[in-house]
């Protein structure tokens, strides 16, 4: 089975490696290097969807996801001020499913606390509520 992923992950990476010698000009040098590291790059791809036939492990504790400055993707470990829908249609997944795999809660934010933190002022600078209402806004939050 390896030995098949392996050809299939070799394959992939000269079909890129070809494409993109014809885009740009590369040297041999340059041409074995990088169809080396596309390769290397769809392998760790593979094992990592789950090529092994187990359970995917969470790049960090779930609990530990969101932190101050960053939020840390529970599927690749990348991290971000806010993990987006298009980042999570990367791992084939919608914002609902991704915390349900991971045993969030519906509601849970998935941006870092600053910025929560920073949305949270501003929507209470604006007192949205009171506009809505037709009122004047208090006094004390000019």
């Amino acid at each position: 089975m390896a030995d098949m992923q392996n050809d299939d992950a070799f394959a992939q990476a000269m079909a890129i490696t070809s494409a993109q010698a014809g885009v740009r000009a590369m040297t041999a040098q340059e041409i074995v290097a990088y169809a080396r590291e596309v390769a290397a790059g769809i392998r760790g791809l593979q094992g990592a969807a789950g090529g092994s036939g187990g359970a995917v492990e969470p790049a960090c504790n779930p609990k530990d996801a969101v932190r101050e400055t960053c939020v840390v993707c529970l599927e690749c470990g990348a991290k971000f001020k806010m993990l987006t829908k298009r980042h999570l249609e990367q791992h084939g997944l919608t914002p609902s499913e991704y915390k349900a795999k991971w045993g969030l809660k519906k509601g849970a934010s998935l941006a870092c606390k600053s910025l929560q933190r920073m949305r949270r002022q501003k929507m209470q600078d604006m007192q949205l509520w009171t506009r809505r209402k037709g009122m004047e806004p208090e006094a004390g939050a000019e």
